[in-house]
């Protein structure tokens, strides 16, 4: 298969107008909710992988994610530097505690991949731990996958232009103020490392079964777009998205109720 590159993402993908964006946005966000009603009703599990250059766009998208969905069988866990009770432990047992339960899908705004991005590029993590980390991850998300997790992993890619045009938005927007923090200049500063990382993740951990794919985000709109499509398309592929039939005895049991009601002459509110 192929793997991708984020030199060979197109950055100059767009949407033309509001119009056309919210229109697509509905019909998604609707298309998601039958398949999560669906995964509820057939006790599946869905986990969806977001990575990113800050300022990308992540939130953004989880947050369009959420708004249709039912969030008693919705989880989205932001993840950041790991406690000290997480810490004394593999990397990857936080991300166990934070499985999807049967029935339920789960959102990671960022992810285990931070073994061998952030930790990395920051030098977090001694050299021979973090490779040694492609073949744990890769043997993780196998695991989850023949256990009938379906996983999607998205990296959305932009410039450093447009990452410095939205860094400069936020500084400028009080209410957006809260999302700058010291790492977002530091991480800028080794912005070719990361490539490099990132690349490597794409190389060592892109397969048939747990692809990769690098979207464009650097016009908000179509990363919000493409994102959902690659989401929806995975997770609703090969499932039956048809609601089943009522209970006979829960409908004969209120056909009954309502003849009685009509009978005694009494109005039914809504």
């Amino acid at each position: 298969m192929k793997k991708p590159r984020l030199d060979k993402v197109d950055l100059s993908l767009r949407i033309a107008d509001e119009r056309t964006y919210e229109r697509r946005l509905d019909k998604l966000q609707l298309h998601l909710l039958k398949i999560q009603q669906a995964y509820w009703q057939q006790k599946r599990r869905g986990i969806i992988i977001f990575e990113g250059w800050d300022a990308a766009g992540k939130g953004g998208t989880i947050r369009r994610l959420s708004e249709r969905l039912d969030p008693r069988h919705w989880y989205v866990w932001p993840i950041g530097v790991p406690n000290s009770d997480e810490q004394g432990r593999h990397y990857l047992y936080r991300f166990w505690q934070r499985l999807p339960v049967p029935g339920s899908l789960a959102a990671f705004d960022r992810s285990w991949y931070g073994r061998v991005l952030v930790e990395r590029v920051e030098r977090l993590t001694p050299k021979p731990d973090w490779k040694r980390a492609y073949r744990e991850i890769n043997e993780f998300e196998r695991m989850l996958i023949d256990d009938g997790v379906r996983l999607v992993k998205i990296f959305l890619h932009i410039s450093p232009e447009e990452q410095l045009r939205r860094l400069k938005e936020r500084l400028e927007t009080p209410w957006k103020r809260w999302k700058l923090v010291p790492d977002d200049l530091r991480n800028r500063a080794r912005w070719e490392d990361y490539v490099e990382a990132t690349d490597d993740v794409f190389e060592q951990t892109s397969s048939e079964r747990a692809p990769w794919h690098a979207v464009s985000a650097e016009h908000k709109w179509h990363g919000r777009i493409r994102a959902f499509e690659i989401i929806t398309d995975h997770l609703g592929k090969g499932i039956d998205l048809e609601p089943p039939p009522a209970d006979p005895k829960i409908a004969k049991a209120i056909t009954s109720m309502l003849r009685k009601a009509k009978a005694g002459g009494r109005a039914l509110k809504p």
